[in-house]
């Protein structure tokens, strides 16, 4: 499920973590090599790299987390 960015909030995105920052604060976190998230026309999307199980349980996790972490 694709995540919309709400007004005034940015998802930046470096090698191995990703940084939410709007008006309330930042907050950091680490992704999994086996997670990829991508932000396109202010949606984030969060996929498995592949396959396995536990790819796909980290793909939910971290979505899971950048959600609240948008909220």
């Amino acid at each position: 499920m694709p995540l919309p960015l709400p007004k005034g909030v940015d998802l930046d995105q470096s090698v191995d973590a990703r940084k939410v920052k709007g008006p309330k604060g930042e907050l950091t976190m680490s992704v999994n090599p086996e997670v990829e998230v991508a932000v396109e026309d202010g949606v984030a999307s969060v996929s498995p790299r592949s396959g396995s199980k536990f790819s796909i349980a980290m793909a939910g996790t971290t979505r899971a987390l950048i959600n609240n972490m948008l909220t």
